[in-house]
């Protein structure tokens, strides 16, 4: 399977960068925070597991191609920083759906000291976007049923909670035409 490869895009604040390795040794500082794993668990990763991580996420696919992997670096404009990530697996529903469909599993991590800023939700906006733009028909995220940043995030995407819960996390679900328009630069 060939799937799309993430390219530069961006808002009026935010520049997101195509993951690359040589992210990891700015973001492990941007995520060494324990308050960050408050809802997904874990810890932070030490700058080798990061590299690593980030290897393996920049190649764009999972190993056996099953699934696309995109994720961008979301960069402040006004001073370059960067605040967080946003990221998509892309997959063909099962059989028995629509042909053709490709559906999304978003995700998003904003960095402790910019939260509250509005840059998980534009960068969201963003790469959904450029999601619908390259063919993706529909959008999920798993989201703890107490986060409500990510609740208001998936929201602002035009996803819906379902009454699905696979590892405390609840299955958000929506079309990919949910709400267009993330001022794009």
């Amino acid at each position: 399977m060939i799937w799309p490869a993430a390219a530069p895009t961006g808002t009026s604040r935010l520049r997101l960068e195509p993951l690359r390795v040589a992210h990891a040794a700015e973001a492990v500082r941007l995520f060494d925070d324990v308050r960050l794993h408050t809802w997904t668990g874990g810890a932070p990763a030490t700058p080798e597991e990061l590299e690593a991580r980030y290897r393996r996420q920049s190649a764009g696919h999972s190993p056996d191609g099953r699934q696309g992997w995109l994720n961008w670096m979301l960069r402040r404009l006004t001073d370059g920083r960067l605040v967080g990530t946003v990221q998509a697996t892309l997959s063909h529903p099962d059989a028995g759906d629509e042909p053709g469909v490709t559906e999304a599993a978003l995700a998003w991590v904003i960095g402790v000291e910019h939260q509250g800023e509005g840059y998980g939700r534009e960068g969201a906006l963003a790469m959904a976007d450029w999601l619908r733009d390259h063919g993706v028909d529909r959008f999920t995220a798993h989201i703890h049923p107490g986060h409500e940043a990510s609740m208001a995030i998936a929201r602002a995407l035009g996803l819906r909670a379902t009454d699905r819960i696979a590892d405390g996390e609840v299955l958000w679900r929506g079309p990919g035409h949910g709400t267009p328009n993330s001022k794009r630069a």
